[in-house]
């Protein structure tokens, strides 16, 4: 194995694969794991590139061999130019089509688990929903062996917000997505009663028809706590044999809808992890399925690679957008688009955010990006597509599973714990250290690219792995009873 590893020509650093002491590689200084290191004299205020892109600009004369990192490489607001439709890659037409065994509800679309959801409209009905999703423990539900739990959905809004706008509509969005996501057999929707977030206007606004497998309640018309709670679980327990008596069957793989999501990021994101999840997100969309990445803030200073994919120049303008409303978000509430890299994201030896993105877009493969949409808006175009969130995890995965993601790909390199319900989240490590540390928590290891795997190699065991999880393995997220707190929608505007 090398030292360093260059990614492209025309980059001037290059990536220590191992602690590097002075001499060692042409080390002027002592390079830490996954670091920059100098391939040649930058000066000061000149490009710095990775990727054979801008990562940021040196601070100062940086000679070559010298440690390339926060002391000495700044960010600065990126100018793009930028190109519409000018790399269309389509993906390759597979040897054989793929299918999984899947729940196929009366819409036609297709779930990886079968759950009954208790959701919530404001927060004041949270601890009703938890105590009735609690009373279902696994000893009452060992006789619904086809229903995967009852899990409650709860948020600390719904109230206290203007009653239209950008944070109203996106509440909306990510409630009807969990109403209405394949993945829930049955909905149980709970709310004080004189909130802003009604439940009746998202049930005439959605179209959701109350039924045995959807109902509604509210605490003050019901009478207190105490007796929501019981009246909720009456329901639920009419619930459970309906839900129970679903069947998985043979599904193609085109019903598969995978956010493409990465947390805890390090050095080898972009390297190992991130690429191989691309690829493997190349091997759906082939098949005719879609994957949806997200974190617009992790995009940031890639998007021009994302136009340049975009199948036409509406749905490249559609991202910039979105770019542009997140510049504009950041200053009027004086941040940078430059917070995004975590402390734990710059000891694994990412900088800017620029770098990080370059490696977060990884993710996303190579064919033409079909779509553009709004956090938790429903997702309608098949291929690779895109849905603006905030980089935090919990509120980027909640808004993928609201567009109808049924499977979660998660990348990490410092060693993310997640997971979520009512979607299974498989986890991938960006290297074989934190892969034998965290094994209970990783699902496979793409540190064995820098062993000498190939990117390919390990995205097809990534997309083989996805269609087992699809057909119901667990998941070590899963198997760790992870997901019932990672429910997160976006709070955007003012609390009044």
């Amino acid at each position: 194995m090398p030292d360093t590893i260059r990614l492209d020509a025309s980059d001037n650093v290059v990536t220590a694969v191992r602690p590097l002491e002075v001499g060692t590689a042409g080390a002027t200084q002592l390079i830490p794991r996954g670091h920059k290191m100098a391939a040649e004299d930058i000066p000061g205020g000149a490009p710095v590139r990775k990727y054979a892109q801008l990562i940021g600009y040196a601070a100062e004369d940086i000679a070559q061999g010298a440690h390339v990192h926060t002391h000495n490489l700044e960010f600065r607001n990126v100018e793009q130019t930028y190109e519409f439709s000018t790399n269309l890659r389509p993906a390759s037409e597979p040897a054989s089509r793929d299918s999984f065994m899947g729940y196929r509800r009366a819409t036609g679309r297709v779930g990886t688990r079968n759950y009954i959801a208790v959701l919530t409209s404001v927060n004041c009905s949270a601890t009703a929903a938890r105590m009735i999703a609690a009373h279902f423990t696994p000893e009452r539900l060992a006789a619904y062996p086809n229903v995967d739990g009852v899990a409650a959905f709860v948020h600390g809004t719904g109230c206290g917000m203007a009653g239209d706008g950008d944070g109203f509509e996106a509440l909306q969005r990510v409630m009807w997505g969990y109403a209405k996501h394949p993945n829930v057999g049955a909905v149980l929707m709970a709310g004080l009663g004189c909130e802003i977030n009604q439940i009746d206007w998202l049930v005439e606004a959605y179209g959701l028809v109350p039924g045995p497998l959807f109902q509604k309640m509210n605490i003050q018309d019901v009478g207190g706590i105490r007796k929501t709670v019981e009246m909720g679980i009456e329901k639920i327990e009419q619930m459970l044999p309906l839900v129970d008596a679903a069947r998985r069957e043979e599904c193609p793989a085109s019903e598969l809808m995978l956010a493409l999501q990465c947390g805890g990021s390090d050095a080898w994101s972009g390297i190992t992890a991130n690429p191989a999840l691309g690829h493997a997100c190349d091997l759906l969309v082939a098949q005719g399925g879609t994957g949806v990445l997200a974190e617009t803030p992790e995009i940031y200073g890639a998007e021009h690679l994302l136009t340049a994919r975009a199948a036409s120049r509406e749905i490249g303008e559609k991202l910039l957008e979105r770019i542009r409303w997140w510049e504009d978000y950041c200053v009027r509430n004086k941040g940078s688009m430059d917070n995004n890299p975590s402390p734990g994201n710059k000891t694994g030896g990412l900088t800017t955010i620029l770098e990080k993105s370059l490696g977060a877009a990884a993710k996303g493969g190579t064919t033409p990006l079909t779509g553009v949409y709004k956090y938790g808006e429903a997702v309608t175009a098949k291929g690779f597509t895109f849905m603006d969130s905030p980089g935090y995890d919990p509120a980027s995965v909640t808004g993928q599973i609201a567009s109808g993601c049924n499977l979660i790909a998660f990348t990490t390199g410092r060693g993310s714990a997640f997971g979520a319900k009512p979607t299974p989240s498989m986890k991938i490590a960006t290297n074989t250290r934190m892969y034998e540390r965290m094994t209970d928590d990783m699902d496979i290891n793409a540190g064995s690219i820098l062993d000498g795997a190939g990117v390919e190699q390990v995205g097809r065991e990534i997309y083989e792995t996805l269609l087992r999880v699809a057909s119901g393995e667990k998941t070590k997220s899963e198997a760790q009873g992870l997901g019932d707190h990672e429910f997160v929608p976006w709070q955007i505007g003012a609390v009044m």
